[in-house]
């Protein structure tokens, strides 16, 4: 199951969309939930606020018809139903999506300051969902065919690469490989490496390493590598523009303990141009 949230914005009828046309790919059903206060969810409400709390509840079932009107245009095929939960948007939500494959979330709702490149509810849920989660950015014009997947040398990248081939299979579409690095024994005070060190055939093997196995698998899939001296932020940004979903793993290589995202996670949530899928890091061994 596929469950997205969805608030009346333009960018929540852009996730709603996003989430028909993976959720017919996928052949699973679609949830569209909307969350208003927890007080407005009772028909027993009295009070001076009754009147507000059947408005609040007529709205979001004004949403969810919406919606779901739009899933019927973009993918007949879909099985629907809708939701109206309770509370504040971000742990409704999480809650919502602990059975679900995917959770999918507009980078902005109604809520959202003007000037600000993601909402908090955005920011959110991908930071403490239970499963993988898609923040799908007002692209402008139709994106290319293709997958970026950042990975980084990571235990996570299994799992990141897993998700990324599965999709562009889904789509028949690329996939590009990208991994950025910094140059070994550039300051940081380490000692100088010496001068026939090859630091970029040490990435290459890194990213033929984690692809081992996955070509076979996915055989139809045109995979392109891209190994790139920079900063990840920057060359994901780039790599990304205009694509058809970016992947990125939750955590990353070097990440403290206990962090929710990753830097470049958290960076490519507001700078990413394109639908974004994080996908959740696995669960500490031991």
């Amino acid at each position: 199951m596929i469950v997205v949230g969805v608030d009346g914005s333009r960018a929540g009828m852009e996730a709603v969309c996003w989430a028909a046309r993976e959720a017919e790919l996928r052949g699973v059903p679609l949830r569209i939930a909307n969350a208003i206060p927890a007080w407005a969810c009772s028909t027993a409400q009295q009070g001076p606020y009754t009147n507000v709390a059947a408005w609040m509840r007529d709205g979001a079932a004004a949403v969810l018809d919406a919606a779901t009107e739009r899933v019927r245009v973009e993918a007949p095929r879909v099985q629907v139903d809708t939701a109206i939960l309770a509370g504040d948007p971000r742990p409704a939500l999480v809650e919502a999506a602990v059975d679900a494959d995917l959770l999918v979330v507009g980078n902005h709702g109604l809520g959202g300051f003007r000037g600000l490149l993601l909402g908090s509810v955005a920011y959110g849920v991908a930071g403490h969902a239970p499963c993988d989660v898609v923040v799908v950015r007002e692209v402008p014009s139709a994106p290319r065919p293709e997958i970026v997947v950042g990975i980084d040398g990571s235990p996570a990248c299994g799992k990141v690469l897993d998700f990324a081939f599965a999709e562009a299979a889904l789509r028949g579409t690329g996939l590009r490989v990208v991994h950025a690095y910094s140059p070994l024994g550039a300051g940081g005070g380490f000692a100088p490496l010496p001068d026939d060190f090859d630091d970029e055939s040490v990435e290459v093997r890194m990213v033929r390493e984690a692809l081992a196995g996955r070509r076979e698998l996915y055989a139809d899939v045109k995979v392109v590598e891209e190994v790139v001296r920079g900063h990840p932020v920057d060359v994901l940004r780039q790599a990304s523009a205009g694509a058809d979903l970016l992947v990125i793993g939750s955590q990353g290589h070097g990440e403290f303990t206990g962090l929710i995202l990753g830097s470049v996670c958290q960076a490519m949530l507001h700078y990413a141009t394109c639908p974004m899928a994080v996908v959740r890091a696995p669960a500490p061994t031991g």
